[in-house]
This record gives C-alpha cells, structure tokens and sequence, in this order.
C-alpha cells in the first residue's frame, strides 16, 4: 500500500534552483483526505496551503487541480503542469483502489477516512524540517521520520503492519525523501518569491469595543472587536494596566472577503468592574504602537456613529428650522 500523500506531493512540487532568503518561519504542506463509504463509493480532496493561505485546490468531479493564486505554480511552466494534474488524478485513482483491495487486511469498516499531510518548512537560517503524517478517522496512524515509517502509538497493530509493508518499497522510499527533502524546499522558495507582494503585505487592524448579552445580573460582557488585519497571527488581550486579565475568550481568527482577518475577543465581568478595562491589539503591521481601546471611553466606533449621526441631526434640524420660517413667510403673505 503507496503512503498516503505520497504521490499527492509530487503532484505540485517542481524543482528550480534556490531562490532569495524569505524572512520568517514559513511552511508548504499538502492535505489530502480520502472518504470510503462502501467498496464501490469513494471520494478525494486535496489542497496545497502555504502557511494558512491555501493556494491549491482539486476537483475531484473534473479531476483537475485548482490553482487559486496567480502565482500558485511557482516556476511550474504549463507543459509540468499539465503532466502533474495527470499524474495526480492517476494516483488518486490508484489509491483508492489499493485501499480498497486492503480493506481485510487493514480489518476496516466501512465508513471510514483517511487522511494525509505532507510539506516542509523554512526556519530562521535557512534550515529546512520536512514531515509526512497519515491519520485514520482522524487519529494518528504513520509518520516519516528521517526517511522511516514510524507506527503511531493509537495505530495499533495496523499501523505496524503498514510500516512493516513499506519497508518492502524500497523504491517508495526513495522517491518521497527527494520529494520532501530536495523538491519540496526548493518548490517552497519558488512561490515565496512569486507570491512575496501579497505575502508581505501588512494591513493594519482596526478595533473598537461593544457589549455583548450580559452574563447575569450585574455582569458586563466586554466584547474587543479587531478587524481587516493582515497577515493572520495577532495578539489579543483585556488588560488593567500592565497587567493581563484571566478568563477571556478569544473566538476563531475568521477570514474576510478582501483576504484579510477578523477576531472577536470577550470578557465577563461584574459590572463595577469594568472601569479602567482595556483591549490591547499587537499585530505586525502597527509595528511598537499597540492599539489600546479604553471601556467606558471613546471608542473607534463611537466616533464613527458620531461622526455620522450628528452632521445628520444637524442637517435636519437645519431643514425643520427652514420649512418653519418658510411657512410662516406665508402664513403673513
């Protein structure tokens, strides 16, 4: 039996040389997911992320990659292109039907999911971690540590079984080191600087604070809103002083249409409490100057609506007054 993303590593990795140093931690990696219903029902997903960004796709009705960012290729030119999307819709074919045909062996049960990761990462210097990690039903089954297949310990015997197998594919093995070790860095470079523009972009937060449904009685529920900021990673927190408060809640960091975030930060407290609470924002883009909102104070959005609301009452009055005065013009006439 092929390890799980085996192939679906090849299928968009080229090769190229080096390119220039990209600052910071970034990894490449590779997610495919194989859902079996029955032995005659199955179906796959795969995706390409750089980071959080996903830039890869595949559509398994047309049996084609989906290549979501014009600079996804890298240094692919359109003749590997074409030869890797076939390649990977013929191992997808291939593994389904290897997995299948294994099914006794393996002792599953229909339904069931597998899944597989694979990719590499840049660390500070230019140092190069590569990993390959296969799950079954969303528990750990095998990984590849140094060139060799390791049993996780949930896989139990089956996991055992399977690395006892692909000791056998001496030829395997070779053809996923290169991949991990020698393609997939230098692939990895390749779309960094293809991608660099948009990946080092910086788009500063915006943030204003509201009350959410109270808790109980006499409680507060602080809400710390920050939105549009890019790229994802973002430091959050309520704080009194210099000291940061226990027990918020910080939701899930939710995608925008334009590509950049939101977060929603809350805090339950009494309601005598909340004077002199703060929200304070880090994010790469402000650079030193941290965005620290106030409870009880001004905030960004308070301003907005004033700023909107009160030229508004003002236009209107200035029209009542208007109609007044013409109206008793008349009413002289």
């Amino acid at each position: 039996m092929l390890p799980l993303p085996l192939l679906l590593l090849a299928v968009l990795l080229p090769g190229g040389d080096s390119g220039p140093a990209f600052q910071g931690p970034t990894t490449f990696h590779l997610n495919q997911i194989s859902s079996f219903a029955n032995s005659s029902w199955a179906q796959n997903q795969g995706s390409g992320w750089l980071g959080d960004v996903q830039i890869q796709g595949w559509d398994n009705e047309a049996g084609t990659a989906i290549f979501l960012k014009p600079w996804s290729k890298g240094n692919l030119s359109d003749e590997e292109v074409t030869e890797l999307v076939e390649l990977f819709r013929v191992y997808l074919i291939g593994f389904v039907r290897v997995v299948q045909d294994h099914v006794s062996e393996f002792q599953l049960t229909y339904p069931f999911e597998i899944q597989g990761t694979a990719g590499c990462e840049l660390r500070e210097g230019k140092a190069t971690v590569s990993f390959l990690r296969g799950a079954l039903g969303g528990v750990d089954f095998v990984s590849l540590r140094n060139g060799t297949c390791v049993p996780a310990a949930e896989g139990s015997s089956r996991a055992q079984w399977f690395c006892s197998l692909f000791t056998q594919y001496q030829g395997i093995s070779d053809i996923i080191q290169k991949l991990l070790y020698h393609t997939c860095p230098r692939y990895l470079w390749s779309v960094l600087e293809a991608g660099k523009e948009e990946l080092q972009r910086q788009v500063k937060p915006k943030a204003w604070l509201s009350s959410g449904p109270p808790p109980g009685p006499d409680r507060l529920l602080l809400v710390c809103h920050v939105l549009g900021f890019y790229p994802k990673p973002v430091w959050v927190r309520w704080m009194r002083g210099q000291q940061e408060l226990p027990g918020a809640q910080q939701g899930d960091i939710l995608p925008n249409a334009d590509g950049t975030w939101y977060l929603r930060v809350t805090l339950d407290v009494a309601a005598g409490e909340a004077a002199g609470l703060a929200c304070r924002v880090r994010h790469s883009s402000l650079g030193n100057q941290d965005i620290v909102l106030y409870w009880g104070k001004s905030t960004s959005l308070t301003v907005i609506l004033l700023a909107v609301i009160l030229p508004t009452l003002i236009l209107l009055i200035c029209l009542a007054l208007w109609f007044w005065r013409r109206w008793s013009y008349q009413n002289i006439l």
